[in-house]
């Protein structure tokens, strides 16, 4: 009887394996997961972020990066939409070390992933402080801050601020979709 084996894959294999691919792949653990093409909502909710991020960071130690590093936990590697670091880094790297904040932009096919996996990851990373999922058809977002070596969430929608405290800053979630008609069946909070 033939049995296949299955490539055992470690962090070290999958990152030796990625940088000889095209195009990045996240690795969830165990096997190396495709990243999908994002809507046009998505790459603008993003955008906006950074730039939101990028004018109030100017001249302080943070600075926002995304969506080209990765970030990496004791047992995972990830493509943030956004992450902030504070920790100076080598210009040729494409790891993020010591990310402060980290931020995705929700999609249909990535939920169950943000919402639980990738919480999970980010609450084993001890530098990050705040995880944010933007939700990308209506203005709201779900805001995790690190309490006690667990995840305290807070729900947050048009009229609030973005608070990260963490990096000294704030500014109204409303500036992450400037631009977005969203239809008004689809965004009741708008």
């Amino acid at each position: 009887m033939n049995v296949v084996q299955r490539q055992q894959w470690t962090i070290a294999s999958f990152l030796a394996w990625e940088e000889r691919q095209e195009r990045p792949w996240e690795f969830d653990g165990f096997q190396p997961v495709a990243m999908n093409g994002g809507t046009f909502w998505h790459d603008d909710i993003s955008a906006n972020l950074r730039s939101a991020l990028k004018s109030r960071l100017v001249g302080r130690p943070c600075r926002p990066l995304g969506p080209n590093v990765k970030i990496r936990s004791a047992h995972s590697v990830r493509y943030p939409d956004c992450v902030v670091t504070c920790t100076r880094q080598p210009g040729t790297s494409t790891i993020v070390e010591a990310p402060v904040v980290v931020f995705e932009v929700l999609s249909p096919s990535t939920s169950r992933t943000d919402r639980i996996d990738k919480a999970r990851e980010y609450l084993e990373i001890a530098s990050i402080m705040r995880y944010l999922i933007l939700e990308q058809d209506s203005v709201a977002a779900t805001a995790y801050q690190r309490d006690s070596g667990a995840w305290r969430a807070t729900t947050l929608t048009k009229d609030d601020a973005l608070a990260l405290p963490e990096i000294g800053i704030s500014f109204p979630l409303a500036e992450c979709y400037a631009g977005i008609e969203f239809d008004s069946a689809a965004d009741g909070a708008t």
